[in-house]
């Protein structure tokens, strides 16, 4: 029988040959064809970004080997501090030459494979509002996926030949790391701040999970970055809340901030889009890819007991178990320099997530920018803007980074790497405008400037099997009301969250209150995106009208006034555009599906919206000058 080389086993071979290798004076490098023996094993910069070094390119010559990370934490009951499955790709010349480089760490809960995202398995949203939803499935124990010494090969071809060591980890209770998944749970914080820790050397690493044989992280220089999208994106947050030193800079992209704004919203049970009747619990189930021995503990302590008591997937309300999942309430230890990303079209992870961050960081006033693209979940900001941020302050080349315009925007028809800088976000000479409802239901009813008297109210009824789309086009329904602008005559940039303040009655305790900011006509045809024409959603309970942590049952015909926010924009609507304010009641995509027929009534003369316009009240009305609609 042919003997068979483990994987770890060629990494041993390898890895010695390629010592031995250096030891003997050759340069192994020369072996690769076209290689330049001159150019120096070292870091090089130019124009303040760190360079491809040929030395450091070729993945054959890049050392892989991976170890398990010892934590402060016990989350899985069995008595001993949980360790984390870590993964090391460095350049060679870290061993033979005893090189010192900075770290890119990306940890995930994703490496080691994923449950079914099957919509058998998520909450059934067709139920009345208020009511005990019908038991969720729970699909099968995920099966666990990948090979040692490799956890992930992501960012490695981007950041390794440019000197830096590329580390991952496989998050609690995922892959070969021990503990539970707890979707933001203190120890998804505390299991990344420990391999930082390690990489430090503060923190304790070994070669098994169980063993007592060490390794030092000796190749690192001190300085660690983290960067990484959705999930992979919020863990370098929770780890920069820590204020774990050596962190020095974060890049992440389309994070999830906090859990109760990713699956509800102002009180009410809103679900990530795409992903109807997705909660947290499915999210663990998703996630749990540990091996066996610990998953009965987990799944007993942290999904069927802490979740189940906290989620309250009845009303919606926020609470003490959502306020331990928001990264905002722990960011006063952070330190590390914050370069955000997000799409403004992102529905699943929607972009309220990163302004809300960005926000709090420059209040603190760490060095902190922002890039926003047109697009969809994810997109990192361009490989330019990640360099220079890496390279200032993981590398510590002075470029001038913190000196660049905080905001970068990719405009509406400019490819994602061709952003336009802007002092910040929002525009500094965006400023709110207030618009005032006009009547004209089922109809389109108007948005103005100035306030009209004695409009008295107006109805819709609910129907969840319309969706937002076809509300939105509808010349004639009763099942949303709409209030439009005059046509524009020249573009209008808005910049900024908008708000709403409404009065408004239900023939039922309780309904879903969904708003739409729109752009009309509605572009039709094969090539139109719904995207197109949605300017920005929001969603509330009005049983939350006093709180988001308290609700009441509404009084059947009684008004209630409550005020809320839409989701952050940057967009610039085009000349020949009408912006809509719709309102209507559940959100097909987004909300529970409710009997149709609960009656929203809006008092028109209490109601009004909140739009920050580059330019403010005097540019919009330049905006609609001379317009058909306007006469």
């Amino acid at each position: 029988m042919k003997r068979q080389t483990t994987p770890h086993l060629r990494f041993e071979l390898s890895h010695f040959v390629a010592t031995l290798v250096a030891a003997l004076g050759f340069n192994a490098l020369a072996l690769t064809e076209g290689a330049v023996a001159a150019e120096p094993a070292v870091p090089v910069f130019k124009d303040g970004e760190a360079q491809i070094v040929r030395a450091f390119q070729d993945p054959d010559f890049w050392i892989r080997e991976d170890l398990w990370v010892e934590t402060e934490f016990d989350s899985d009951g069995d008595n001993k501090l949980d360790r984390m499955h870590v993964s090391v790709t460095r350049p060679r010349q870290t061993e033979s030459e005893g090189l010192k480089l900075p770290v890119v760490y990306v940890s995930s809960p994703y490496f080691a494979g994923t449950g079914i995202n099957g919509q058998e398995y998520f909450w059934d949203p067709r139920h009345e509002l208020g009511d005990t939803p019908p038991e969720r499935k729970h699909f099968p124990a995920v099966k666990l996926k990948g090979m040692r010494p490799i956890i992930s090969k992501s960012h490695t071809k981007d950041w390794v030949p440019r000197g830096y060591v590329v580390v991952h980890s496989s998050s609690p209770g995922t892959g070969l790391s021990q503990g539970c998944p707890t979707v933001g749970g203190d120890n998804e914080s505390l299991a990344p701040k420990a391999v930082i820790d390690w990489l430090c050397g503060r923190g304790k690493g070994f070669k098994t999970p169980d063993g007592d044989q060490r390794v030092v992280a000796d190749w690192c220089t001190g300085k660690v970055g983290m960067t990484g999208t959705s999930y992979n994106g919020t863990i370098p947050l929770a780890a920069a809340t820590t204020g774990v030193e050596g962190l020095e800079a974060i890049i992440p992209v389309a994070p999830n901030t906090s859990y109760y704004h990713y699956y509800r919203s102002n009180g009410l049970i809103r679900h990530p889009y795409g992903y109807m009747g997705e909660d947290i619990d499915f999210l663990y189930d998703f996630i749990h890819s540990g091996n066996e021995p610990r998953r009965k503990y987990c799944d007993c302590n942290v999904r069927d007991l802490e979740m189940a008591k906290g989620f309250d997937r009845e009303n919606g309300d926020y609470n003490d178990f959502w306020a331990g999942r928001d990264y905002l309430n722990d960011i006063e230890p952070l330190r590390a320099a914050v370069l955000m990303a997000h799409a403004f079209n992102d529905w699943n992870v929607v972009p309220e997530h990163s302004v809300r961050i960005y926000e709090a960081v420059k209040a603190k006033k760490v060095p902190a920018q922002v890039f926003f693209h047109q697009g969809g979940h994810g997109g990192p900001p361009p490989m330019k803007m990640m360099n220079r941020w890496f390279t200032r302050y993981l590398h510590g080349v002075e470029n001038d980074v913190e000196k660049d315009p905080r905001a970068w925007i990719v405009r509406e028809q400019d490819a994602r790497d061709k952003p336009t800088p802007y002092a910040d976000y929002p525009n500094p000479d965006a400023s709110p405008v207030t618009f005032y409802l006009s009547s004209g239901a089922p109809q389109r009813g108007q948005l103005t400037t100035v306030p009209a008297e004695n409009q008295g109210t107006e109805t819709l009824v609910d129907n969840f099997s319309f969706s937002g789309a076809s509300l939105a086009k509808a010349e004639w329904t009763n099942h949303r009301l709409i209030y439009v602008t005059p046509t524009l005559t020249q573009p209008l940039h808005l910049s900024g969250t908008p708000s709403i303040s409404i009065k408004l009655s239900s023939n039922k305790p309780a309904a879903n209150l969904s708003v739409w900011l729109v752009s009309l006509p509605w572009a039709d045809g094969n090539r139109a995106k719904i995207t197109d024409n949605i300017i920005t959603r929001g969603w509330a309970d009005p049983q939350n009208y006093r709180s988001i942590r308290e609700s009441e049952p509404l009084e059947p015909g009684k008004f209630y006034e409550m005020k809320f926010d839409l989701q952050p924009d940057d967009q610039v609507i085009a000349k020949g555009q009408q912006i809509g304010l719709m309102i209507f009641s559940s959100d097909r995509d987004f909300t529970l599906h409710p009997n149709p027929g609960t009656e929203l009534t809006i008092d028109l003369d209490a109601t009004s919206f909140s739009l920050p316009i580059v330019g403010g009240k005097s540019q919009f009305a330049k905006a609609i000058a001379e317009s058909k609609d306007d006469e």
